[in-house]
């Protein structure tokens, strides 16, 4: 039993004790042991589990049911495109899919037909070819990286709960009984700090739909749905990305309104935090807290919280040994056990982030290796500083900044909704005022949003670099030509 320290604290729990929480239904700790109990019946013979569904305490019990009974688990993000579907459980070999969509599914034309029903989920299987996994293979995640391929993760059960154990260990004084799930459980992030960590310490996970929490796809997100649903929840705790910090903070400075009264801990990851935010969130009673992980890593690393806070991404956890080389972070841990097709995991990671420990034990980031830009006066500058600054700035969704052999730094802008080219203007300004002038951006257009739908960002709201670099290059080309402020594409 690969999840038996998951398992063991649910049957500590009294059988009627509330676990789960979705829209409309509560699932105490007799109901879920029942439905993964109930499932297990069907994984048998199986090899890959895939889940493609909404958030839910079904999505739960299957992953639990994939961990007893040893077989891999792979969440599938419904931002996916077709082809990247179809790339992931063709690569994992996945022989069984369970699933809200199944006509989504079935439009693949992978050969998978539907077999029973569960827990409102259709089961659905397939002949598959088998896929050589890792030993010890318990979730494979799929990260949209840097190209329209994602590349599958191979992680280890020890590991996750490695990274469970230490999330609810360093926030174990926090008085948090109930979390709210916001992000997609299919992201590895609220998978293991979202619901392993909360079910650690015995307590309640609420699990409401995407778009009862205020997630539109292509329409954006509605920070009043997540506002509303935190109110429901009475909930102590939640994970971010600074995307939904920034809009929901947007909503209460405009409303003359203040975080909803319980709300304890808001762990904010996925990318690079601004002071500033993190200030304005704080000032409205949203108790924000930087923290830093990588899928690679069994997810979180490093963590702000409570009288152990500062200007970075935290102190390492427990679970994972952290130092330093050619200014570059190395992770050493039991979660990562290599690529699909690829080698097997080396010893300790390389992350391609750039950092220091600051005096205080904490790591302080600084970019992306690859991502860092030298600009034809041959100053090096890591545009995720320069887009943090930009993105404190109320007018300003998203920031792409540019500049690679070139004069100065240019930007793309998704602006905020309702901000009109004078405000977008002036928040260049003041990001600027905040900068080196070597790091200040010198032009500017704004574009069309960054969404996982299109390949321009990740599940987590990072840009996908190469690729907005390549879809607009033109525009990009454009602006070192003819120096506009704001040319609205």
């Amino acid at each position: 039993m690969s999840g038996g320290m998951l398992f063991d604290a649910l049957l500590r729990r009294s059988p009627g004790a509330t676990v789960l929480r979705g829209d409309g239904a509560a699932w105490d700790a007799a109901t879920l042991l029942g439905a993964v109990a109930g499932l297990l019946r069907h994984l048998q013979g199986g090899r890959t589990l895939a889940v493609l569904a909404d958030n839910g305490p079904a999505w739960v019990a299957a992953d639990l049911a994939a961990l007893e009974a040893g077989v891999a688990h792979l969440p599938l993000p419904a931002f996916f495109s077709a082809a990247q579907l179809a790339h992931a459980l063709d690569a994992a070999g996945a022989d069984l899919l369970l699933t809200d969509q199944p006509e989504r599914v079935r439009a693949l034309d992978l050969g998978f037909a539907a077999a029973e029903n569960w827990q409102g989920l259709a089961l659905l299987r397939r002949a598959a070819p088998a896929v050589a996994l890792p030993a010890g293979t318990a979730k494979i995640s799929f990260t949209s990286g840097s190209t329209g391929s994602p590349k599958g993760v191979c992680l280890s059960a020890a590991g996750l709960l490695d990274t469970a154990r230490a999330v609810a260990a360093r926030l174990a004084d926090l008085p948090v009984e109930r979390h709210l799930a916001v992000l997609p459980l299919a992201l590895l992030l609220e998978n293991v700090a979202g619901v392993y960590a909360p079910l650690l310490r015995g307590a309640t996970v609420h699990l409401p739909s995407l778009a009862t929490l205020g997630w539109r796809g292509m329409g954006g997100f509605d920070a009043a749905a997540l506002h509303r649903a935190q109110e429901h929840a009475h909930a102590h705790s939640m994970i971010l990305v600074p995307e939904l910090l920034k809009a929901w903070t947007q909503l209460l400075a405009a409303g003359g309104g203040r975080a909803p009264a319980g709300l304890v801990y808001a762990a904010v990851g996925g990318a690079r935090v601004d002071a500033e935010l993190l200030r304005r969130a704080r000032a409205l009673g949203l108790p924000a807290y930087q923290g830093y992980g990588l899928t690679e890593c069994g997810s979180v690393v490093s963590l702000n919280r409570p009288g152990d806070d500062g200007d970075d991404v935290g102190r390492p956890l427990d679970h994972v040994g952290v130092r330093i080389e050619a200014g570059e972070l190395r992770i050493a841990g039991r979660a990562f056990l290599g690529y699909l097709n690829d080698a097997a995991a080396p010893a300790e990671f390389a992350t391609g982030d750039l950092g220091e420990f600051a005096a205080n034990g904490h790591v302080r980031l600084s970019g992306r290796r690859k991502n860092v830009l030298v600009t034809g006066y041959g100053r090096n500058v890591s545009p995720e500083w320069v887009e943090a600054a930009l993105l404190a700035e109320p007018a300003v969704a998203q920031a792409f900044v540019a500049g690679e052999g070139r004069p100065h730094l240019c930007a793309l802008l998704v602006p905020a909704a309702g901000a009109e080219a004078a405000a977008r203007a002036a928040a260049v300004m003041r990001a600027n005022g905040g900068l080196p002038d070597y790091a200040r951006v010198g032009g500017w257009i704004a574009v069309p949003p960054f969404t996982p739908r299109d390949g321009l960002a990740t599940g987590n709201g990072r840009p996908v670099r190469a690729r907005i670099l390549d879809h607009h290059a033109a525009a990009l080309a454009a602006l070192y030509q003819e120096e506009s402020p704001d040319v609205v594409l």
